[in-house]
């Protein structure tokens, strides 16, 4: 099995690649093979709304890093996707993945993959909970399956 992990982090070393680096080593000392990507640094430009992906599935004129990370998510197993709380969600780099995996969708390549979910955040301000739901609906939307923090699964 092959779980890719993906850091929505603007920061290389943040807390968030630190909790995801966590995750991937229990998840390799249960034979769990673990690619991390981090969204830090990366060109994800968002969706542009052209509709080309609707006429031909994975056809995105969008010349940058997201259709090398959405293909490496559809060959995958499973996905876990962190974030840390950006004014209450997600952060603009993993939404724009997000919007842009509308190519994935079209030709239901993560059907069935198994996702979890991970948010980071700290303050009075709160959104760790709007931050899992934003993932959570995207691995449902694409008819993925949940898994929760006691092992269960929801799909």
């Amino acid at each position: 099995m092959k779980v890719l992990a993906v850091n929505g982090s603007p920061r290389k070393k943040g807390n968030t690649q630190l909790m995801l680096d966590a995750a991937a080593k229990e998840l390799k000392s249960q034979g769990i093979k673990v690619e991390v990507v981090s969204l830090a640094g990366l060109d994800v430009r968002p969706c542009d709304g052209c509709e080309q992906c609707y006429k031909k599935a994975w056809d995105c004129p969008i010349e940058d890093d997201a259709m090398a990370i959405l293909k490496k998510m559809a060959s995958a197993d499973g996905m876990l996707m962190a974030s840390p709380v950006y004014f209450g969600g997600v952060t603009a780099q993993l939404k724009a993945l997000f919007d842009r995996s509308i190519m994935a969708y079209q030709a239901f390549d993560f059907r069935d993959k198994v996702g979890g979910a991970l948010s980071v955040g700290g303050g009075v301000h709160g959104g760790q909970e709007l931050t899992v739901c934003q993932i959570v609906m995207f691995f449902l939307t694409h008819d993925m399956i949940v898994a929760n923090a006691e092992g269960g699964i929801y799909g």
